[in-house]
């Protein structure tokens, strides 16, 4: 039988301590081309992530305002 692939939620912070780590390894190590743009894709997925709990957050706050 077949497993799904369920991708584990994460929080705001998770994501972001998750993409300061791929940044520092980037800067500091030799990593190869190939590695560099998988550690690259992975960042962009997370700052695409973050990004929409902060746009969700601000509507949510914009709700709350009015």
């Amino acid at each position: 039988m077949e497993k799904k692939s369920k991708k584990k939620f994460t929080s705001f912070e998770e994501d972001l301590t998750k993409m300061q780590s791929i940044l520092e390894e980037m800067e500091s190590s030799d990593l190869t081309l190939d590695e560099m743009i998988k550690k690259y894709r992975e960042g962009i997925e997370l700052a695409k992530r973050c990004k929409k709990q902060l746009d969700d957050a601000e509507s949510e706050i914009k709700k709350i305002s009015n």
